[in-house]
């Protein structure tokens, strides 16, 4: 017994000793703009959180503001009511706007913003991550190239019979640079969507949230699919760094259970009775 203790211990200290070192990051980064994104239409960061989350909140959003990219906004989209629950040190922070919709979950960091701003280039964030400096010049620098979406981290799809197979049984957390229609991203490390690159379902919450209600991700790809768009993978294997304490509540749990079939292949189950497999245009 005394093995797994010591070993938990460690890793806590490893983890503590990581967040030191990003909250020390991130109060070292420059206050002024960073540079600007060059991307042609209007460059928008959005997120959503809960009042469990908002305990931890501060240092992402700080994270998300200071970027060696300057984003045109920064959005964080709640349900009515739980403004009024953020720290005074969020409510009034600078470049950062507080704005209301319905209550979809984790589909709030994405889908109000299509609504709102059709013609942007959209970046979605969690609200329980370190991110990097060159988070975002990374994801604009993929956009500039031509990438119709990019992430810094991504799965590959796996199929059987020409479907795909169970969820655990694709290659997660790619380890290099990838493209092409089975390159799955993964939102928990940020994503970058060009304007027009979904298909118009995207915001029919009547199918989003009876098909993939805790699993947008995959709603997300199935769209970006059906549209005829590729995605890119950027860089290496990706690692996260999640707040302690942030994670108290969370749909990984349910959406990739050790047994039985987790929320990710009800999703899977439910896209494909409702649209099929999306035939790749190529």
């Amino acid at each position: 017994m005394g093995t797994p203790v010591i070993r938990d211990a460690f890793r806590r200290f490893k983890q503590r000793r990581r967040q030191a070192r990003a909250m020390a990051d991130i109060a070292a980064r420059p206050t002024g703009p960073g540079r600007a994104h060059g991307l042609g239409s209007e460059l928008i960061v959005s997120l959503t959180s809960y009042p469990a989350r908002f305990g931890t909140l501060l240092p992402t959003l700080q994270a998300l503001t200071l970027q060696s990219v300057q984003p045109d906004r920064v959005i964080l989209w709640l349900d009515d009511g739980d403004a009024l629950h953020l720290p005074p040190d969020i409510r009034s922070m600078a470049g950062l706007e507080i704005r209301t919709c319905p209550a979809w979950r984790s589909y709030k960091k994405i889908v109000q913003t299509l609504i709102a701003h059709p013609g942007a280039f959209v970046v979605t964030a969690d609200d329980d991550l370190y991110y990097a400096f060159d988070w975002l010049e990374g994801l604009t620098d993929a956009a500039g190239a031509g990438a119709r979406i990019a992430c810094h981290r991504a799965h590959q799809v796996v199929l059987h019979n020409d479907r795909p197979a169970p969820y655990e049984q694709w290659r997660h957390n790619l380890d290099a640079p990838d493209a092409g229609p089975l390159v799955f991203p993964t939102g928990v490390s940020g994503v970058i969507y060009a304007p027009g690159v979904f298909h118009p379902d995207v915001t029919r919450d009547d199918l989003f949230m009876r098909l993939a209600p805790g699993a947008d991700d995959l709603w997300l790809y199935w769209m970006g699919r059906m549209a005829g768009s590729a995605p890119v993978k950027i860089g290496g294997r990706n690692r996260i760094l999640e707040w302690q304490g942030s994670q108290e509540t969370s749909l990984r749990a349910v959406n990739r259970p050790a047994q039985g079939m987790g929320g990710n292949d009800r999703a899977i189950a439910a896209l494909m009775d409702h649209y099929g497999w999306p035939r790749w245009p190529g």
